[in-house]
């Protein structure tokens, strides 16, 4: 009887001190806060932001750690991506708005004076020589401007009452560079397109980014460089540049 006795109080005794183990096992144990985030559509929304303009989500730092917890953070403290702006398409000025540049071929007209009247090429300098008043200066003109200008220096002790007429015989050429089968220089035609230039130059190599090019504008000795579709109007010396997909 006193075995029993004492059998079953060592029983009593190890289960009460396990018990006492795990409550202070547990009590030693403390949660941290829990990162308070507002649900994000896919991985592609966590890992590049909300859309432009979208708010923020607000977070709550997770003192406890963990590379998800670091990760949502990081994102989440990012500025906002900028949006990726596109140039308006530019407008072709051919006909009487047009401006003269080198490269572009002229046929004068003066009448009653078939010396005079002869085909003649912008060169380098933006001029274009002819007999009697010599070099006239031609870039950035338009054809009337450069009739009167030729009709001036005439009149200057050469011809009572001249008339002159100017007209574009041919266009500067284009160039396109980049993701074609034929780059290189091409002659201008009126009311060109991107997409036209591209299948001037062969169409597009098999690496080709199809849904946007840049395009290299000058004008009056200055560039302007744009991002612009496929239907983009192109003017005369303007250059393509195709550009390379990704993937």
């Amino acid at each position: 009887m006193p075995v029993a006795r004492a059998f079953r109080w060592s029983n009593f005794a190890a289960s009460l001190a396990a018990s006492a183990a795990l409550a202070l096992g547990g009590c030693m144990q403390t949660a941290g806060p829990v990162a308070v985030m507002q649900p994000r559509a896919d991985l592609d929304s966590m890992a590049y932001g909300q859309p432009y303009g979208a708010p923020q989500p607000v977070v709550v730092a997770n003192n406890g750690g963990g590379a998800i917890a670091a990760l949502s953070n990081s994102f989440a403290a990012s500025p906002a991506p900028v949006p990726v702006g596109y140039a308006a398409p530019m407008v072709v000025r051919n006909g009487a708005s047009y401006h003269l540049d080198a490269g572009d071929r002229l046929r004068v007209v003066v009448y009653g004076q078939e010396g005079l009247t002869n085909s003649y090429a912008i060169d380098a300098g933006g001029s274009i020589t002819m007999p009697l008043i010599g070099a006239v200066p031609a870039r950035g003109r338009t054809t009337a401007g450069l009739a009167g200008e030729i009709a001036a220096r005439l009149r200057n002790g050469y011809i009572r009452e001249p008339s002159v007429a100017v007209e574009i015989e041919a266009y500067r050429p284009f160039f396109i560079l980049g993701e074609v089968l034929a780059p290189g220089q091409y002659p201008y035609v009126p009311n060109m397109t991107v997409e036209s230039a591209v299948a001037i130059a062969g169409g597009f190599s098999p690496r080709a980014k199809r849904d946007m090019v840049t395009v290299t504008h000058t004008e009056n000795g200055g560039a302007m460089r744009a991002v612009v579709p496929l239907g983009t109007p192109l003017a005369p010396g303007d250059t393509v540049f195709v550009g390379e997909r990704w993937f």
